[in-house]
């Protein structure tokens, strides 16, 4: 009997490519699962009119972590046009799946680590290790908004002294959207932050936002984190603003280990910090709550690419090395950031991003060779 249940979505475009090589890695080091397959992506939105259907959210209820591909995702008139003919005019709108998950699971962490190997001709500079976490289900990406701005929305608003300006401004002619910060929410995402941080021997965790111009959310956010410090006194808290932290981090990187934010500002400080280590063909993602975990390379499903057996598949291999590490299988994660770690400095294996020409599988198949045989 298998020792995991594992639930398997490949998603569009290139994901089915990308979890094709994570496949032969975690074969490679000989993890023992069963591999669930679970209906996610554009193609059940236009045939279903739902990119995530019930029958999958059900199945995630049944495994102990998922591992997801890539998705598509278009503004609302392309996805409209895009439905099956008998499911256009019906008043459905699409939603991104991996946002839904993120809600629907209470996959309150995402943790980005941003690693630079030695050898990665992609390296902004050698020494990186930064590990991002973001704050998944409040924030900007809660979906509370308004389109006319009316009604009772619009009389709260008016009752603001800052919104005087905005008072002649017509209905239609504005859109509303909400920053929704709480106490408990900030609390275990910087919690989370600190316990990685104490695992893995990083001296500080720095606490990213704006509490100068966003007082009230950005504030409560960083009051939440200097409680939750006061737990971690072997560990140095640090606060910083996101705009001074983006310089910062293209300036010293290497003086940052642990860094936790907001939803949105994660968003964005996470692919610069990608950046920093090669971009978006390095970065994993782990979604992770109390009862499951997805994890996830963050690109996108790179259509122009599918079918070319081209694009770099590591930010998958890497988001399946997250998955084994939390599922207990830390000598198998060990071997295959082990076996990354070698064919990157080795230099033989370059997808087209690194200014090679190693296909994806080929890569694939290169790293599953070195997971089996390096030692840890």
């Amino acid at each position: 009997m298998a020792r995991h249940r594992i639930g398997w979505m490949p998603g569009d475009g290139v994901g089915i490519e990308v979890m094709n090589a994570a496949r032969q890695v975690l074969d490679a080091v000989g993890f023992e699962a069963e591999y669930v397959p679970l209906d996610i992506g554009w193609e059940f939105w236009c045939q279903e009119g739902d990119a995530l259907p019930q029958r999958t959210i059900d199945g995630l209820g049944t495994v102990d972590a998922a591992l997801f591909g890539a998705i598509t995702s278009k503004p609302k008139a392309e996805a409209q046009a895009e439905l099956a003919p008998e499911l256009q005019g019906k008043g459905l709108d699409y939603r991104s799946p991996i946002v839904r998950m993120r809600q629907l699971f209470d996959l309150y962490q995402n943790c980005r680590p941003c690693k630079a190997f030695p050898g990665n001709p992609l390296n902004y500079r050698d020494g990186i290790d930064l590990v991002v976490f973001r704050e998944n289900t409040e924030g900007m990406y809660t979906g509370v908004e308004w389109h006319p701005v009316e009604g009772p929305i619009r009389e709260a608003l008016e009752s603001h002294p800052s919104f005087a300006r905005f008072r002649e401004v017509e209905p239609d002619r504005m859109a509303f959207s909400s920053r929704i910060i709480t106490w408990k929410g900030a609390s275990r995402i910087v919690r989370a932050a600190f316990e990685y941080a104490r695992k893995h021997g990083y001296p500080t965790v720095t606490v990213v936002e704006k509490p100068n111009v966003l007082r009230e959310t950005s504030g409560l956010f960083l009051d939440a984190a200097r409680e939750v410090a006061r737990d971690y006194p072997d560990i140095e808290m640090w606060d910083a603003n996101i705009d001074a932290m983006a310089m910062w981090l293209i300036k010293n990187p290497e003086n940052y280990g642990v860094l936790v934010t907001s939803n949105l500002f994660g968003d964005i400080l996470s692919d610069l910090c990608a950046q920093l280590v090669g971009g978006l063909g390095f970065a994993a993602a782990g979604n992770i709550g109390e009862k499951v975990a997805v994890f996830e390379p963050t690109h996108g499903s790179a259509p122009k690419y599918f079918g070319q057996d081209k694009v770099n598949p590591i930010a998958c291999i890497l988001a399946a090395r997250m998955m084994l590490d939390y599922l207990g299988e830390t000598e198998m994660a060990k071997r295959v950031e082990a076996g990354v770690a070698r064919i990157l400095a080795e230099g033989r294996h370059r997808t087209y991003d690194m200014g090679g020409s190693t296909k994806c599988s080929e890569m694939g198949a290169a790293i599953a060779e070195a997971c089996a045989s390096v030692q840890v």
